[in-house]
């Protein structure tokens, strides 16, 4: 009982200085301001008490220096976290024989009634997507990867997704989507969260510490699909699953990427050096791999994943605004809020009213089509709303393809997912908000390369939506032109037939069966 008497103090030291580190604010100095309101992230300090500690900018000499101490604190905190057993905590302290889980990478799960059996591919491959429902933009683009392999596979593939945090760790960890929620709509705090988990030595000591508690958990959930394949579409997903294929010795035996879903700015969780493949949605996330330590091998340029229904062509754009209830003549702006119609959707769309009206002639000069998502009330009082020109008030719609196809451009915040799904259908986009962090590079993506705008105000918003239809009709076509130029809307299929290649490599894949 001494050794564990010992660890548990080791351990507790190590905690109460993860603790202590966790007050530090890592922030983000935001320099050379643009006209257009949004600023690029140029370097990074840390800070304690309201006090430059240090930089952590890759040109600083402090924090070469600074970076070793964490580093060596980092090596110390998992090498005290690899001498508790996989698990003991959601169990029992004990060895790893106790636990069920065996150190020979067969028999994962034993006592649950699950073991691992090489058996030769013949029957349907089983893909996991481990997902969390923090922010809409990662499940759609699990059931974008689940509908490629349906389409391309056919019965081949068994796809599977999961929230692996809330439906398979017990709490508080399973309240991972309601924690994110709070911390978004409380700005501040998610951005302080956000920088503060950043550094490596903060990020992999707090998923060392955590895997104690839920690895167990993770393991007999994980194992309940009986995968062939594991991707992950979240940068929470990586770390606690490949140290339990690491601990039991199956990375060899099943496949495990990840697919990125941010385009420019992701948060440094998202790579791993054990991953068999990262799908990155852009160069410069390819560009953050490497340097994150990732290998050319394992990296994968295809895009980001969207809905094969972005595939196909659609309708003509006069027969989709038909069928939207939509003037087949006039030009169309698209202006939606995500799932939940969050935003100033309401003082945009009045604003847009006035300035698609001509006031000299007594005619419009465009519509609005508005998606309200789940925002039953918002929709209400859209509808109740006496238009001077020509309004369409949408719901929650599933075939967002044909109401991008029916509209000329498109106002929304900075999700990656809608942005690759516009940019496919070829509409310039005016981004009207994003949440700090992972959004943040998008708008320069956006606007840099000149396919979008950005701007906070209703009013300047729709003034530019008014140039677009009216005297710089030119420019509206251009970005149009370069959205195109950049989109990518085969990436879920390159995706998809990689991870199929990957597979049929390899002489046998592994089958976990009940015993």
């Amino acid at each position: 009982m001494q050794p564990s008497s010992v660890n548990t103090q080791e351990r507790g030291n190590v905690v109460t200085f993860v603790d202590r580190l966790s007050h530090f604010a890592f922030d983000s100095r935001f320099n050379n301001q643009s006209s257009d309101g949004y600023s690029s992230l140029l370097s990074n300090h840390l800070y304690f008490g309201g006090k430059v500690v240090a930089s952590l900018s890759l040109r600083s000499r402090s924090a070469s220096s600074f970076r070793k101490l964490l580093n060596e604190f980092d090596r110390y905190v998992r090498f005290q976290c690899e001498r508790i057993p996989i698990g003991f905590a959601s169990v029992r302290i004990g060895s790893a024989d106790e636990n069920g889980l065996r150190g020979d990478g067969y028999g994962v799960l034993e006592e649950e009634g699950l073991h691992l059996n090489a058996v030769e591919s013949g029957n349907p491959k089983k893909v996991l997507i481990l997902m969390s429902d923090t922010g809409g933009g990662h499940r759609a683009s699990a059931e974008a990867i689940k509908a490629a392999f349906e389409e391309a596979f056919g019965d081949e593939y068994q796809v599977f997704i999961t929230d692996l945090w809330k439906d398979h760790t017990p709490w508080p960890f399973n309240q991972l989507p309601r924690s994110y929620s709070f911390l978004v709509k409380h700005g501040p705090l998610w951005k302080v969260t956000y920088y503060a988990s950043a550094p490596r030595v903060v990020h992999q000591s707090n998923f060392a510490a955590t895997s104690t508690f839920i690895a167990r958990e993770v393991a007999k959930g994980l194992m309940k699909y009986q995968p062939d394949i594991i991707i992950s579409v979240h940068p929470l997903m990586q770390h606690v699953p490949l140290r339990i294929l690491r601990a039991k010795g199956l990375l060899k035996k099943i496949v495990f990427t990840t697919v990125i879903t941010d385009l420019s700015t992701c948060h440094p969780t998202w790579f791993h050096k054990l991953v068999t493949r990262c799908y990155c949605p852009t160069e410069e996330v390819a560009k953050r791999a490497l340097k994150a330590g990732l290998q050319h091998s394992q990296i994968k340029v295809f895009g980001l994943p969207v809905r094969p229904s972005f595939v196909k062509p659609v309708h003509p754009k006069d027969a989709l605004r038909r069928e939207l209830g939509m003037d087949e003549y006039l030009p169309a702006v698209l202006l939606m809020g995500g799932g939940e119609g969050m935003g100033p959707i309401e003082a945009t769309a009045k604003a847009l009213g006035n300035a698609l009206y001509d006031e000299n002639v007594g005619e419009p000069i465009g519509q609005v089509l508005i998606i309200c998502g789940r925002n039953k009330k918002l929709a209400s009082r859209l509808l109740s709303i006496d238009w001077k020109v020509p309004v369409q008030v949408k719901g929650f719609v599933t075939k967002m393809e044909e109401c991008m196809g029916a509209c000329d451009c498109i106002i929304t915040k900075a999700g990656p997912g809608t942005i690759a799904e516009a940019m496919i259908r070829g509409l310039p986009i005016i981004l009207n908000d994003y949440i700090a962090g992972q959004e943040a590079g998008n708008v320069p993506y956006v606007v840099e390369n000149g396919f979008g705008k950005f701007s906070k105000s209703p009013k300047e918003i729709a003034n530019i939506v008014a140039e677009w239809f009216g005297p710089k009709a030119e420019e509206l076509k251009a970005m149009s032109q370069n959205a195109l130029r950049l989109s990518r809307p085969d990436a879920v299929f390159k995706i998809v037939y990689d991870l199929h290649e990957l597979v049929r490599q390899r002489s046998f894949v592994p089958q976990y069966c009940p015993t």
